[in-house]
């Protein structure tokens, strides 16, 4: 099936499949494929991100299931606050799974990580489609679900063309410029090997 997303821009992505089939105006490419699904979001298409920390945000951080708010609260946990939980194969792979939902819901694309030691992280991260990246050695800056949250803008993947893999976000901004200073929060829609898998309601 094709599927046309396009931004306020006009800019647009053909997808078929996993892959990005063409690249243009939206109004060229819904004339050349007029049978094509067409989602029209709010703001800038990018390649979406690459979240630099996927180890410390993977393998050493919690994330709360909302269920556990009355006495975990919401916000990841780490350091002693990780240490007490003692926490077991399944809540590890559950909290993985959050984890990159919520990387997902920033615009996250794809994590760099060193070999993910946690076998329960690992086999979550897999079955979520998020793609991984090698690193070596530990980046710079604070570990955030966020990639912005620095108030640099990180680096993109290549740009995305005919051909390429089909992982891209949508936020609501005008340009690059507002989501540095507003955030990965204004994600609106994160695509993955061509499948929606973050939409904000």
């Amino acid at each position: 099936m094709l599927t046309l997303h396009a931004d306020s821009r006009g800019h647009a992505h053909l997808v078929r499949g996993e892959w990005i089939e063409a690249v243009g105006p939206l109004e060229e490419l819904s004339a050349a494929h007029p049978h094509a699904r067409v989602r029209v979001w709010p703001g800038i298409l990018t390649p979406g991100f690459v979240n630099l920390h996927g180890n410390e945000l993977l393998e050493e951080t919690y994330h709360p299931d909302p269920r556990e708010a009355d006495t975990l609260g919401t916000e990841p946990l780490t350091g002693d606050a990780l240490t007490a939980l003692a926490l077991d194969d399944a809540r590890w792979g559950a909290s993985a799974r959050r984890g990159v939902q919520r990387m997902l819901a920033h615009g996250t694309v794809a994590a760099a990580c060193e070999p993910l030691r946690n076998r329960a992280v690992r086999d979550a991260v897999r079955r979520t489609g998020l793609a991984v990246r090698g690193r070596q050695g530990r980046p710079a800056g604070t570990p955030s679900l966020d990639p912005l949250a620095d108030g640099l803008l990180p680096d993109f993947p290549p740009p995305r063309e005919p051909g390429s893999a089909a992982c891209f976000a949508v936020f609501d901004v005008r340009d690059e410029e507002e989501l540095t200073e507003r955030g990965a929060e204004t994600c609106v829609a994160t695509v993955v090997g061509g499948r929606l898998v973050f939409r904000r309601r």
